[in-house]
C-alpha cells in the first residue's frame, strides 16, 4: 500500500511549469491564446474534479492545475504589444524573411515566449535569430554565429 500511496502523491504533486524571466511580451493573438489555453485548463480541472475516486480524482486534476496556475500567471504578467507601425525594420511582431548562408530562406514572425512556433513560422523574440535580426532592415546582413542572415522582407 505504501507503495502505491508514493506513487499516487508524485503524480499529484506536479512542479510548476517554469516562468521566463524575460519580459512576458505579447501580441494579441498571443494573449487571446492564452486565455484560451486557460479556459481548457480550467474545463480539464473542473472535469477531473468530478471524478468520484478520490486517487483519480488527484491524478487527474494535477495536470491542469498546473497548467491553471502558470497561465494565470502569464495572463498577469502579459504586456500586449501592438503591431509594428511600420515594415521598415525588424521589431516584435514582424514577418520577417531572410535567407541563409547555404541558401535557405526562411520567414518567420517574432512573438511572445508562449506563442511562438517555429514549425508553423514563429520564433520567440529572446531567440538567438530574432534577437541578431530585430532593429535591422532590408538588405542588411546579421550574424548569427558563423552565418549570415540576409534580411529579405520585413512585413
Amino acid at each position: 500500500m505504501k507503495e502505491e500511496s508514493a506513487e499516487t502523491a508524485s503524480e499529484t504533486l506536479l512542479p510548476d511549469r517554469p516562468i521566463s524571466p524575460h519580459p512576458n511580451l505579447v501580441t494579441a493573438t498571443g494573449l487571446a491564446a492564452l486565455e484560451a489555453q486557460l479556459a481548457e485548463a480550467r474545463t480539464a480541472y473542473e472535469a477531473a474534479n468530478a471524478i468520484e475516486d478520490a486517487n483519480e480524482r488527484r491524478r487527474q486534476a494535477a495536470g491542469p492545475l498546473r497548467d491553471v496556475r502558470y497561465l494565470v500567471e502569464r495572463l498577469r504578467t502579459a504586456q500586449v504589444v501592438s503591431e509594428p507601425a511600420s515594415s521598415e525594420i525588424v521589431a516584435f511582431g514582424s514577418k520577417v524573411a531572410f535567407s541563409r548562408d547555404d541558401g535557405r530562406v526562411q520567414t518567420y514572425r517574432i512573438v511572445g515566449e508562449d506563442e511562438a512556433d517555429p514549425k508553423a513560422g514563429s520564433i520567440s523574440y529572446v531567440s538567438p535569430v530574432a534577437k541578431v535580426l530585430m532593429g535591422k532592415a532590408v538588405g542588411e546582413i546579421a550574424s548569427l554565429g558563423d552565418q549570415e542572415l540576409e534580411i529579405l522582407t520585413i512585413a
